[in-house]
């Protein structure tokens, strides 16, 4: 019995390796995934214009770190509680009572500063590990175990402080929040002057970029310099290492025009902050934090288990990894970085206040959604939460600037977090 004859199976040719993107297409696509980054943009201009410019003025964006360094630290905890699958409601009750920890200590005890803080440091990792046990060990919903810890800790701060406020303390002390790193190198009169640029005008509104005013401190412009050429080198690897697996990338001109943009951005915040007193302590210490969890989430075995428990949780337990231990661990980051964020706090204003840290919570966890994390869990990077917290930094000077009132600061705020939680939703939606 004779059988059709079988066409010959095409022959077997290497795949041609598919094109680079196109420029623009590029930096569409750029552009939809680092929506946060055009919206920070958008708030820088839209402050600029509406204070008539001052908003780009040396002191104020000095004040953007010295004001708003509690978010940057705290987010960074936030940032893997939510990543996990989980939240912490409690991250400014918790910050307002350390901070009172350490006031006691100093201006009681009178213990030395540095011992201070280290004790405080410890007391934030023990409540990590008490609430954290609650949740991974106990079972019990870390939004029910972190809303008692809220009233748990505003309720100790007030005996803590008896209701009044402790202080003032050492000078060493409230450098931590309010110093500037020394003047190493040396200053220089500002090349551009007292001058502004124009960059838009519509009508009779202005976009304003204020230039000069002062005399420039080197070692904070050699640090931006520093920080713009590492970042380019981890870019420029992180993109040999998507090509040799395989992975498309970005056209060269994307690449070079999205390195460049980052530059600019880094060397003018250098330039503003030199135009000051230079880079302030706060944000020297954010800084390494950045630096520090970025590498444990992008290259550690801990932060890849954070993110396989975030994604799916019984699929990581049946991997081998210990789901439970890695909530216990992030809860008592967590806690630490709380006890960071409240030693920050006291040492700005001079005090530790029964009224310390309130509201801090909606801040921290606003910065980290409004960053890209995902209120599902498994989603979301440090850059972004980063983005985040200087939207919120930014909002708080811009609106301060403008002289908002404070009622309509929290509104405005808390509708930013509604939308940024929408999209999140909405785009998961999408997928499903």
């Amino acid at each position: 019995m004779s059988t059709p004859a079988e066409s010959p199976a095409p022959a077997l040719t290497p795949d041609a390796p598919e094109p680079h993107p196109s420029l623009w297409k590029s930096i569409g696509l750029n552009v939809r995934g680092s929506a946060m980054m055009v919206a920070l943009l958008l708030g820088v201009l839209f402050f600029q214009v509406t204070t008539n410019g001052v908003m780009l003025r040396s002191l104020n964006v000095t004040n953007v770190f010295l004001q708003n360094g509690y978010i940057l630290v705290m987010a960074l905890g936030m940032l893997l509680i939510i990543v996990i699958g989980h939240i912490d409601l409690s991250v400014g009750s918790v910050a307002g009572f350390l901070g009172a920890i350490a006031a006691v200590l100093m201006a009681t005890y009178k213990l030395d500063p540095i011992i201070a803080v280290a004790l405080t440091l410890v007391a934030g990792g023990l409540i990590g590990v008490w609430q954290g046990w609650w949740v991974s060990y106990l079972r019990v919903p870390s939004f029910i175990v972190t809303l008692a810890g809220m009233l748990l800790f505003r309720g100790a701060t007030l005996w803590m402080l008896g209701g009044q406020p402790v202080g003032p303390f050492d000078e060493s002390f409230r450098a931590i929040s309010s110093g500037f790193i020394p003047e190493i190198i040396g200053k220089f009169p500002d090349p551009f002057g007292a001058v502004d640029i124009v960059l838009l005008t519509i009508g009779t509104t202005k976009i304003v970029i204020p230039l000069g005013g002062g005399d420039l401190q080197l070692t904070t412009l050699l640090l931006g310099v520093l920080l713009s050429v590492a970042l380019v080198i981890m870019s420029w690897r992180s993109r040999k290492e998507q090509l040799k697996y395989g992975f498309s990338v970005p056209s060269m001109g994307s690449f070079v025009m999205r390195n460049a943009l980052i530059i600019v951005g880094i060397m003018f915040i250098a330039y503003r902050l030199a135009g000051y007193k230079g880079l302030p302590i706060v944000a020297l210490l954010a800084f390494a934090l950045i630096g520090l969890y970025m590498f444990l989430t992008l290259r550690t075995v801990v932060g890849r288990r954070i993110y396989a428990v975030g994604g799916n949780a019984k699929a990581a337990m049946l991997s081998g990894v210990n789901s439970k231990r890695m909530v216990f661990l992030t809860f008592i980051n967590m806690g630490v970085l709380a006890a960071l964020g409240g030693i920050i706090i006291a040492a700005r204003f001079n005090s530790a206040t029964p009224k310390a840290g309130y509201g801090f919570e909606l801040d921290v966890i606003a910065a980290t959604f409004v960053g890209g994390a995902s209120a599902y869990g498994g989603v979301g990077t440090v850059a972004g939460t980063v983005i985040g917290a200087l939207f919120f930094g930014l909002l708080n000077i811009g609106m301060g600037v403008m002289s908002v009132q404070i009622d309509y600061q929290y509104m405005i705020k808390a509708l930013v977090l509604l939308v940024a939680v929408y999209f999140d939703v909405s785009s998961k939606n999408k997928e499903g």
